[in-house]
């Protein structure tokens, strides 16, 4: 065993050891290390600084409680978390959460796994995430917005456009950006580059709606394009029918290609006719219902319940899970794989376990970790920033060019870095790689901060 690789495992026996309890971090910090090896051979400046012992450790995580009232009265409280994790690059950057599954472990994981996806947009902004323990699910918008309210009414104390410029995730969208901006406004003036993901009259950006699943259909369209190949006839797998799911099948679409599958919490839809998105898009961004909805308004879906869309047998090409962390297990990579899957590109964050993705390399399946194929959001939120440093809005093509350039700059990085490090067609490595490569220069540069 060689130095590096001793001093590496110590390292990470050391975290484990301080926060055994967090799994899903440990998890994302196990799935950076594998990787690294090579790359600190040729830099071992990285470890004698201790740029891994830094860059593992938040600069600062913030807990607070958010109280609110319901709409019979009642008082209720929840948790509000905001995690600064490296700043050497630029502002935190990064979304809000509000889910009941929210944690200082999933919070953790999110902002590690931010700073390497922010660093390869090649934009200057840091790595952060946050979030509440509130589920927004079956609320009403007055109890929303009297919940966010509350939530920024903390928040913005830690929070500003040249500190941290927080954005949407999973239970905040439009509706929750609008609300906490108002507060922060009210509270603090009329900063419009503190959030990003607003609504067009307010400061907003074209394409960012869209931006997190276009970008993720962008990634895999260069990477198919290396293989002289496109989407034309492509049977695609997707997980999840959020912002992400919702305009990745918009952009398959577009491309020529044909989606089989949406998911919820609930269960899954099976159209052998392709996802009719415009029903899609009806039921869940405009009445807010369920999948069973869809099932009843189109005769050729199948509504499967209390399952996984990765249990399902059918033959495709390509699968795009955009859900959660962890959805896709070893058993699930082996379905894939018999499905004929070829690519494995994430939208969500960490979807794919350890156990998976080891099944998919060893297959030869072309996997995309999420945090270079999902970063389109993050860029476009940059974007966004930067038209609000301006007093400026660019047209949805003009955003939308700079999201398909920047996802294509962001594969062919990734996809370079791993050659150049021994690691061919292995985009994961390339992705921390290339990623810990920029995080660290600037840490290097800046001393011991």
């Amino acid at each position: 065993m060689s130095q590096i690789t001793t001093t590496l495992k110590a390292l990470q026996d050391s975290i484990h050891a301080k926060d055994a309890n967090q799994p899903e971090f440990l998890q994302a910090i196990d799935e950076f290390f594998a990787t690294l090896s090579p790359f600190l051979e040729k830099n071992p400046d990285v470890l004698t600084h201790n740029i891994l012992d830094m860059l593992t450790e938040p600069e600062r995580i913030i807990q607070f409680r958010v109280p609110w009232q319901d709409d019979a009265g009642n008082f209720r409280v929840n948790r509000g978390f905001r995690v600064q994790f490296n700043s050497a690059v630029g502002p935190y950057k990064g979304g809000l959460r509000f889910h009941p599954s929210v944690n200082l472990s999933i919070l953790k994981f999110l902002g590690f796994e931010q700073i390497f996806k922010n660093a390869l947009t090649g934009l200057p902004i840091g790595g952060g995430k946050g979030g509440s323990d509130f589920d927004p699910k079956g609320k009403s918008d007055h109890e929303i917005m009297r919940f966010c309210q509350s939530f920024m009414l903390e928040l913005q104390r830690h929070i500003g456009p040249n500190i941290d410029v927080p954005a949407g995730d999973i239970g905040v969208g439009g509706r929750e950006i609008g609300y906490l901006y108002g507060q922060y406004k009210r509270l603090c003036g009329n900063d419009q580059g503190v959030l990003t993901g607003k609504g067009l009259t307010f400061g907003g950006s074209l394409a960012r709606t869209e931006a997190t699943g276009y970008g993720l259909v962008y990634f895999v369209k260069h990477l198919l394009a290396d293989q002289q190949d496109d989407f034309k006839d492509k049977k695609v797998l997707v997980s999840g029918s959020g912002n992400v799911a919702i305009y990745a099948i918009e952009k398959v679409h577009e491309l020529g290609g044909r989606v089989l599958t949406v998911s919820d919490s609930s269960g899954y839809i099976y159209d052998p006719q392709g996802i009719d998105l415009a029903l899609l898009k009806d039921i869940k961004e405009v009445k807010r219902q369920r999948l069973t909805e869809y099932a009843k308004a189109r005769p050729s879906a199948e509504y499967v319940a209390d399952q996984s869309v990765w249990t399902h047998e059918v033959a495709a090409d390509i699968a795009l899970p955009c859900a959660t962390q962890n959805e896709i297990s070893e058993s699930h990579a082996q379905l894939l794989i018999s499905n004929g899957v070829k690519i494995v590109a994430e939208g969500a964050n960490m979807p794919t376990t350890l156990e998976a993705v080891a099944v998919l390399e060893k297959a030869q399946v072309t996997y995309c970790p999420g945090k270079a194929a999902n970063a389109g959001g993050v860029a476009v939120s940059a974007l966004e920033m930067s038209q609000n440093s301006e007093r400026a809005a660019w047209s949805f093509e003009t955003v939308d060019k700079t999201l398909d350039t920047i996802m294509q700059t962001i594969y062919e990085t990734c996809r370079d870095t791993a050659e150049e490090f021994g690691f061919e067609n292995n985009l994961l490595a390339g992705a921390n790689i290339a990623g810990l490569k920029k995080v660290s220069q600037a840490m290097l540069a800046q001393g011991l901060v």
